[in-house]
């Protein structure tokens, strides 16, 4: 039995009757006097549980009339915790506002807290695990707050957005349908009245943001799949074209074990090289990624593709001049 499982034995034992001994408690987990020792002082000065041992009678009991936090209903094991550890600071990557800060800290101390030894603090632990957003842009964490309650309470939304293509700056009636985390920053999928159509808004280019009053309207999944998630990442559409790229050996294996879409297609071939073929709409994003490989990725079709690749690997090399 572990010690987790202890805790909550314990606990339930001290929950369910007015008080148990000390006897009591040791024949229903079957330890040592010692080991019983050590996880009721844990408990009680590492978890926090308010436990009151009556010296008289030999029996222990909870404190009911203090209120206390606790984690929802089991106790963890030490490999749960530092599991649990990795998804707050995910969650705090994911967090570049602070949105969540006010809710996910008090856990998170909790969590240390109850991993804190004589030989591991909590700053010890807390640097342990490390997550790095590479590309992450700002956004108002306010407006991320009034879209978000805008998606749950099926409301419209006026924003001012401000397109990164052109910087021209346009008023937008919307009806939200989803919000998407993509490549480390948040993405709204929305249907425009203005335009009449499905649009992806980057939050981090919306300005201003007022609920206003007027029916939502709601697309279907499929709907929203099919118009903005059948191409090549953000930038999908729904005329969808295959891209076929060659990359040298090299870095195929780096490129084999990488998910550029759900539907890509991968095969290495005879020289050791690698081909991906995956499906894209608006190819923006997809030359970024091409274009980073650098000489060790090819486009082999469509011929519009490797016309656009070509063109601007010549324009690179023309903005270093007779270097």
């Amino acid at each position: 039995m572990t010690q987790s499982e202890r805790f909550g034995i314990i606990e339930r034992m001290l929950l369910s009757r007015r008080s148990v001994s000390f006897a009591e408690l040791q024949q229903r987990l079957e330890v040592s006097r010692a080991t019983l020792h050590r996880d009721l002082r844990d408990l009680k000065e590492r978890m926090q549980v308010p436990i009151i041992c009556d010296r008289d009678t030999g029996t222990y009991r909870i404190d009911t009339s203090v209120e206390r936090y606790e984690l929802p209903g089991v106790w963890f094991s030490a490999g749960e915790i530092h599991a649990l550890l990795s998804m707050q600071q995910l969650l705090a990557a994911f967090d570049a506002g602070g949105l969540l800060a006010e809710h996910i800290g008090p856990l998170r101390q909790r969590l240390l807290g109850m991993l804190e030894s004589a030989t591991d603090s909590a700053d010890d632990i807390a640097r342990r695990v490390r997550i790095l957003s590479a590309a992450a842009r700002h956004y108002a964490p306010q407006h991320f707050q009034h879209i978000a309650a805008a998606l749950m309470e099926r409301r419209r939304l006026n924003i001012g957005y401000v397109a990164r293509s052109n910087g021209v700056s346009s008023d937008r009636e919307i009806s939200p349908q989803r919000l998407t985390h993509y490549r480390d920053n948040w993405y709204l999928d929305a249907w425009c009245h203005l335009r009449d159509e499905l649009r992806s808004f980057a939050v981090d280019a919306i300005k201003t943001v007022k609920p206003i009053d007027g029916a939502v309207r709601d697309i279907p999944e499929a709907e929203l799949d099919a118009a903005l998630g059948a191409g090549y990442g953000i930038f999908a559409g729904a005329e969808v074209q295959w891209a076929t790229l060659v990359f040298t050996p090299e870095r195929a294996r780096w490129v084999a074990a990488e998910h550029w879409h759900p539907e890509q297609q991968g095969s290495f071939l005879d020289d050791g090289s690698y081909q991906l073929r995956l499906p894209y709409s608006n190819d923006p994003e997809l030359i970024m990624d091409i274009l980073k490989y650098g000489p060790d990725c090819a486009v082999v079709g469509p011929a519009g593709l490797r016309e656009k690749v070509v063109g601007l690997l010549k324009a690179a090399v023309g903005r270093y001049g007779d270097e």
